[in-house]
């Protein structure tokens, strides 16, 4: 079977049939286009066989991002990359079937995703030396990739620091594009698949209005009597939820179809007392509790107001297509959802999601090293409440936010988890290496997986 990359067209979009370019300051522009996905061989690497017992998703941010468009992709030419050699050998070893990645370049031709596929996971790794060789190469037969928002300036002064830089490559640029990004691309999001992409089935959501979600908790200015004014009315009239993109990409398995909901929601923190991030944080989780309602009712949280009607089919995607996932359809939810149901600043966003009747219950994926981890580190580690076992992410323990469980693995009430885990070995362990510790040699997250059954 030949390799299928699902991706838009390079640079190009179209709004109800008409092709046009878009312009930097124009999402509002764009919010009827529909991301035209095309399938086009990528090499031929052989039969892709479905595995034979559970399917194994995973999600790992890996952090493969540089200041400049086109900087990642030199290193990875390479073939010699070091970050992407420790990158490459963790999912070796996990192997998983369906694998998110969140933080790698998005370039239109697929370049850097390909270089890292066929220059890292198509080579055996073995950045640690062990005896008994380097891990066995992983290859995936189906690719998906989409443009996201990070990166895409919004031409007015969101962060409203009286500053507006239009030139990629600094803060001040990337503070006013509708996902942070110092330049399109960065902090893009792939799906990696063994098993087929229905890609007439995909729906993607970049486009969505934040306004347009019933209840949505649009940070306030204080100062004034006017609720949800924090960003100007202009901005508001375009600003996008997604701060990278919101995808629907359904997967073949055992004959039937599973849905893999993909998204990296903005960390709730960089922001100010009108907790701008957090805000969108929480809506962004909110989203998929919304989308995967089979009655069509809005997850709305405690604090937010109930629409008085349509409930989730407020929804529509970037082919103005309405409508929420149809009942009784299978899903996996994947990604760096920067939430902790108990810790950190972005926890009730993820509960939210979590205690939806919709998402199986099962008991999170953990891991020895996380807990050694936490132990050692101390800091704010000291003060969670969360088992550290269950922790994702090692970000700075002093001042905080210290370690935590924010990348998920979230399959639908109706599948079965037969195993899971986090990659993060405890410093014995001679794969230990591949994760470290600050400044780290892979990411600061680690890699997640589960395997489901229908």
């Amino acid at each position: 079977m030949r390799t299928s990359i699902i991706q838009p067209p390079a640079g190009r979009q179209v709004l109800r049939g008409r092709a046009f370019i878009p312009s930097a300051l124009g999402l509002g522009r764009l919010l009827a286009a529909v991301l035209l996905g095309a399938c086009w061989p990528e090499g031929t690497l052989g039969r892709a066989a479905e595995p034979a017992g559970p399917v194994r998703f995973a999600t790992f941010n890996v952090s493969l991002y540089g200041r400049r468009p086109g900087e990642v992709l030199r290193r990875l030419k390479t073939g010699a990359d070091p970050q992407a050699r420790h990158l490459a050998e963790i999912v070796q070893r996990v192997r998983p079937d369906v694998l998110l990645l969140n933080e790698i370049d998005y370039d239109a031709d697929g370049a850097t995703l390909r270089a890292f596929c066929e220059h890292y996971l198509a080579v055996g790794q073995n950045t640690q030396n062990l005896a008994a060789g380097p891990a066995e190469p992983i290859e995936y037969s189906f690719r998906f990739a989409a443009a996201s928002n990070t990166g895409v300036h919004s031409g007015l002064d969101l962060n409203r620091d009286g500053v507006l830089d239009p030139t990629p490559g600094s803060d001040a640029y990337a503070a006013d594009c509708w996902g942070y990004g110092r330049y399109q691309g960065q902090y893009g999001m792939a799906i990696l698949s063994k098993l087929p992409i229905d890609a007439s089935a995909v729906r993607t959501f970049r486009n969505f209005r934040w306004k347009d979600m019933p209840g949505a908790r649009l940070p306030d200015d204080q100062a004034t009597a006017t609720p949800g004014d924090w960003y100007a009315a202009e901005a508001l009239a375009a600003f996008p939820l997604s701060s990278k993109s919101h995808w629907d990409v359904p997967i073949v398995m055992g004959g039937q179809r599973v849905h893999v909901l993909a998204s990296h929601p903005t960390p709730p923190v960089f922001d100010g007392a009108e907790d701008r991030n957090g805000r969108r944080n929480h809506d962004e989780i909110r989203f998929w509790a919304d989308y995967v309602n089979a009655a069509g009712a809005s997850a709305v949280g405690p604090s937010a107001a109930p629409p008085k009607e349509n409930g989730a089919e407020y929804i529509y995607d970037d082919s103005g297509r309405a409508g929420h996932l149809p009942a009784g359809e299978r899903f996996v939810i994947l990604g760096d959802l920067n939430g902790d149901p108990l810790d950190g600043d972005g926890r009730e966003g993820i509960a939210l999601l979590l205690a939806s009747p919709r998402v199986l219950r099962y008991p999170p994926p953990r891991s020895v090293g996380a807990a050694e981890q936490s132990r050692g580190q101390g800091g704010e580690n000291r003060r969670h409440r969360g088992d550290p076992a269950c922790d994702t992410c090692d970000p700075p323990d002093a001042p905080g936010p210290g370690n935590l469980r924010i990348d998920y693995v979230l399959p639908s009430s109706e599948l079965r988890v037969t195993g899971s885990g986090v990659f993060w070995p405890p410093s014995g362990d001679p794969l230990f290496g591949l994760v470290g510790v600050h400044p780290f040699p892979s990411s600061d997250h680690r890699l997640v997986w589960a395997d489901v059954e229908l």
